[in-house]
């Protein structure tokens, strides 16, 4: 059996994606390789094919229990012997994985980095013949990751203690030219194959929202997503507690993730989440990465997260089945504050030096504000992610929100001059700076008490902008920060004027902003009782295929309940589609289906064929 062989039997695929023949090759020759590939992007295939073909056994480093149970799912659904050694399993389940492990069962098996050290696996490493170490999510080696894991600097002296170092094989999908250098260099990668295939996810469609009213336009957006599966994320606990009350409450089949539950509690929401029996999780970044569910069409982020890396990794848990899916962004200023909150307020890790620890701060502080940059910008969503990860691009994508909306521009030269004025004079009177909400209760001439007793009324810009709304003034202090005209302190949030400043204050420099023209209008959500009568088809599924497609998803849904499996194991909806649009009439052609394995086309190949052939008898006699 040679790749192509096993890509085919293994994964149902006849052809490889970018990048990941060449992975697997430089794995086969005994190279360590790093790749950097977009979630999606099949990362998981590069080391899984070498571990069948390699003699003996693959350990995979993997950070959480959820990545790896899902994957030895899916693997054991394709014929693979797999299994995970973790914390979930019972004593009599952990006692048969090593006694299967040393039998040489497994060609893979994944294990959490705190457990490497463990003295029966490290044992059970030692005497067994390792043909490959693969690192999942890499990037949690470098401080300079979203996703630091002190436990996975211990990588290396694992490495070490083998009696014969195998080939070792990192992959991320969020990983900076920085973050990349710190993989090779703390992972000890020799001589690596570094291969980066790019960031860009073209079936995702990126937008960011700024509504008036959050919970409303969310009802909105989950009403026009109803039969699908999605995720919210919220930046806390309490969101998270009051956006998924409301959404059962209207009838939406929600529930949630976070630290503050019990662990039985968030084990049995994620299992209903997987399963599809409640198809919408609302949760906060606990709910994290690795997770493999193929069928998410939408990630709608409820606050703005922390960092860029954070966000990508986040909504490209959406569409990882190739299908079309909704990357949405619901953006408030308030978003800022609570962001560095959180940042400043987030517990210490004790690993880590008070050095150390500043630095990562600091290094956060800075994500930070080009998360908002992101928030802000009018030009390419899509852009925007990829510069950050140094990806060359068009200048639009033509499939983000801001690509979409046209923009005019508006004079705001006189808001600006107030603005820059009122930051200067309130900085003169008190001695220090202040944040973009102080200045905005000046302008509007605002009477709360703090306002008074710095007697910031006093200054001849109080009151200067009352006929604005806050969030009109809020707008326009943002755009003047975007364009380099203020700066705010990364770590007391004052608000400053650049020497930019002055050409608008007195040299006479015009200052235009964006103003969106043409918008879709946010739809009223409908009530709970109004559901539609059937889910809507994938957004990809070719026209003429829609009710086949909806007729397979009820068949995959019956197998996956008697199973008691995740639905997407059996098969992808992206499989669904192609299985649709093909109408397959035999076990050969049921093969020629992308993602059908032969050992799902043995489970459920007849299945599918004998609803194929109903829906094709129904069709004729409806003609």
């Amino acid at each position: 059996m040679d790749k192509l062989d096993a890509l085919k039997r293994y994964f149902g695929h006849s052809a490889f994606r970018a990048g990941q023949e060449e992975l697997i090759d430089g794995i086969l020759s005994g190279r360590d390789v790093l790749g950097v590939m977009p979630t999606g992007g099949g990362k998981s295939v590069c080391y899984q094919i070498p571990a069948l073909l390699l003699p003996g056994i693959t350990v995979v480093v993997s950070p959480l229990i959820s990545l790896m149970k899902d994957q030895v799912m899916a693997l054991q659904q394709g014929g693979v012997a797999a299994a995970f050694l973790n914390s979930s399993l019972s004593e009599d389940a952990l006692r048969e994985t090593y006694r299967r492990s040393w039998a040489g069962e497994y060609k893979l098996l994944y294990v959490a980095p705190e457990r490497l050290f463990a003295e029966g696996f490290l044992k059970l490493a030692q005497s067994l013949e390792l043909s490959l170490v693969a690192v999942d999510e890499a990037h949690c080696v470098s401080q300079w990751g979203q996703d630091f894991r002190p436990s996975y600097l211990k990588i290396p002296a694992f490495l070490r203690s083998l009696p014969k170092r195998p080939p070792v094989a990192a992959f991320t999908a969020t990983a900076t030219g920085a973050v990349r250098q710190d993989v090779e260099r703390l992972l000890e990668l020799q001589k690596p194959l570094t291969l980066v295939t790019g960031f860009d996810r073209p079936n995702l469609d990126f937008e960011v929202l700024r509504p008036r009213n959050k919970g409303r336009t969310l009802q909105s957006l989950v009403e026009q997503r109803r039969g699908k599966s999605g995720i919210i994320y919220c930046a806390t606990r309490s969101t998270v507690e009051k956006v998924c009350a409301d959404l059962q409450m209207m009838g939406y089949p929600a529930t949630r993730y976070h630290a503050g539950l019990s662990e039985e509690e968030r084990r049995q929401n994620q299992e209903d989440f997987r399963f599809d029996r409640r198809p919408i999780m609302v949760a906060t970044n606990a709910f994290g990465m690795g997770i493999d569910k193929s069928n998410v069409s939408y990630v709608i982020h409820y606050n703005m997260p922390k960092s860029l890396e954070a966000y990508y990794q986040e909504a490209g848990r959406a569409g990882r089945d190739g299908e079309k899916a909704e990357c949405i962004l619901l953006y408030s200023g308030a978003d800022v504050a609570t962001a560095r909150f959180l940042l400043e307020n987030g517990r210490e890790n004790e690993e880590l030096s008070p050095e150390e620890q500043e630095t990562v701060l600091r290094r956060d502080r800075i994500r930070l504000e080009t998360m908002w940059g992101y928030c802000t910008a009018t030009g390419c969503l899509r852009g925007y992610l990829l510069d950050y990860f140094g990806q060359e691009h068009p200048e639009r994508c033509e499939n983000c929100g801001n690509c979409r909306t046209e923009f005019s521009w508006r004079d705001m030269t006189r808001e600006a001059q107030m603005i820059l004025s009122c930051i200067r004079r309130v900085e003169d009177r008190l001695g220090y700076q202040v944040g973009a909400g102080l200045i905005t209760e000046t302008l509007k001439g605002g009477k709360t008490q703090r306002l008074l007793n710095l007697r910031l009324d006093e200054l001849s810009t109080y009151g200067l902008m009352r006929e604005r709304s806050g969030q009109e003034i809020q707008d326009c202090i943002l755009f003047l920060m975007e364009k380099g005209y203020v700066q705010r302190d990364s770590e007391h949030g004052g608000l400053r004027l650049t020497k930019a400043a002055g050409n608008v204050l007195f040299q006479g420099e015009k200052v235009e902003m964006p103003c969106r023209t043409q918008r879709q209008p946010e739809p009223k959500p409908e009530r709970a009782s109004r559901r539609r009568e059937k889910e809507p088809a994938a957004q990809t599924v070719i026209k003429g295929t829609e009710d086949l497609f909806q007729t397979l998803k009820r068949l995959r849904y019956r197998l996956a309940q008697k199973e008691n499996v995740p639905p997407f194991l059996i098969f992808s909806n992206a499989t669904l589609t192609d299985m649709a649009a093909k109408r397959p009439r035999n076990m050969v052609d049921i093969l020629e289906v992308s993602g059908v394995v032969e050992v799902k086309a043995e489970k459920y190949g007849a299945a599918f064929l004998l609803a194929i052939a109903e829906y094709e008898e129904n069709e004729k006699g409806d003609a």
